[in-house]
């Protein structure tokens, strides 16, 4: 080692530099920037795919959706992964149900017993 270098590590050692406390103190910025980001970015973003999800899981027929690309329809038929919604009266398309954002009105559960 060269003389600057013994000197740096002695400073170092004498501040102590060297310990595990040092450490703690250089890596205590990042680890409160990682719990920072998961409570304002990641946590509220996987609570909005969760919502979003049983939204797209408890579509029915006749449900009033509005689907990603702005168009507004009825649920007429419900595969697994497709749904068939009708924009006009006899127009009807097939889109991927993921791309549902929005269920306007809910048609209510058929109702099994009699009254």
């Amino acid at each position: 080692m060269t003389a600057a270098t013994d000197s740096i590590f002695l400073l170092s050692a004498a501040a102590g530099g060297g310990g595990a406390g040092f450490w703690m103190m250089q890596l205590a910025p990042f680890a409160l920037i990682i719990i920072v980001f998961y409570f304002l970015l990641i946590r509220p973003q996987q609570q909005r795919v969760k919502k979003h999800r049983e939204m797209v899981d408890n579509l029915r027929k006749g449900d009033e959706v509005v689907t990603s690309g702005g168009f507004i329809g009825k649920v007429t038929r419900i595969a697994d992964a497709e749904a068939t919604v009708e924009i006009a009266d006899g127009v009807r398309v097939k889109v991927i149900k993921q791309t549902i954002t929005e269920v306007r009105t809910r048609t209510e559960p058929a109702n099994d017993s009699d009254d």
